[in-house]
């Protein structure tokens, strides 16, 4: 069985543990409020009241073999670093810090967070281009300027079959299931499926095609699933060289 800790339960944190309480894993949590301790302490393996800036408190609680742990402390940088830092010296395999801004993004990823995720930037990112698009219905950034799309068929592709239509190698975008109408599921569908006006598409393409097809302009970037954007600015560098040191003399 899989084993995952959250330290600090937030907004993000507590969705966390509903989703991964569904599914057939331990979760030990972490958290200086007792009353949110207390909400969960009877779904999870364990729950503890404590500091999180204690690091013996960390060692204690956390095994260092655990398959992950998230670090939701995005309203105080201060504990965010430190925890993370103390996992990172423990050996923690998977560390997902979860961070307000870029430069938040950037310093957990100097100090030892292996994954980063912005859930208020991730959500705008998704959901901006669909207020913006009539022909655009969901937008998913899944790796740095690709996504998963509903769009609609392009009007010349109406009435072809998806094998004529041939959208991988005439726009780049792969069709993965087709809905016909709004009231039902999307479906697979043979090559000899034929487009029709009413038709939703889910495609995998890149932002740049996303954006002509919807005539939307999109910036692109999961930052949610790969991490915080790796900036070549070299004031950036400098700031995270500066406190990869400093961590290292802490050692």
């Amino acid at each position: 069985m899989k084993q995952f800790g959250i330290i600090g339960l937030g907004r993000f944190g507590r969705r966390m543990v509903d989703e991964l309480l569904k599914a057939d894993v331990e979760l030990l949590l972490l958290d200086k409020n007792p009353e949110v301790i207390e909400t969960f302490k009877n779904s999870v393996a364990a729950a503890y009241v404590a500091d999180a800036l204690n690091e013996e408190t960390i060692r204690h609680i956390i095994p260092k073999d655990i398959d992950a742990v998230i670090v939701d402390a995005v309203d105080n940088m201060d504990v965010s670093i430190l925890v993370t830092h103390y996992l990172r010296k423990m050996g923690v395999r998977e560390i997902i810090a979860v961070a307000g801004t870029d430069q938040h993004g950037e310093i957990m990823q100097a100090v030892g967070a292996t994954r980063v995720i912005f859930p208020n930037k991730e959500a705008a990112l998704r959901i901006a281009p669909t207020l913006v698009s009539s022909a655009l219905f969901n937008y998913f950034p899944i790796a740095e300027n690709m996504a998963l799309a509903e769009l609609k068929p392009p009007q010349k592709f109406v009435g072809l079959s998806l094998i004529e239509s041939d959208m991988r190698n005439v726009l780049g975008i792969t069709v993965i299931a087709v809905r016909r109408t709004e009231d039902e599921e999307f479906a697979f569908v043979p090559g000899t499926y034929r487009l029709n006006a009413h038709d939703t598409l889910l495609v995998v393409a890149p932002d740049e095609v996303i954006g002509k097809l919807s005539h939307v302009r999109l910036s692109g970037g999961a930052s949610g699933a790969t991490g915080a954007k790796r900036s070549s600015d070299s004031n950036t560098q400098k700031r995270r060289s500066f406190l990869q040191h400093l961590f290292r003399r802490g050692r």
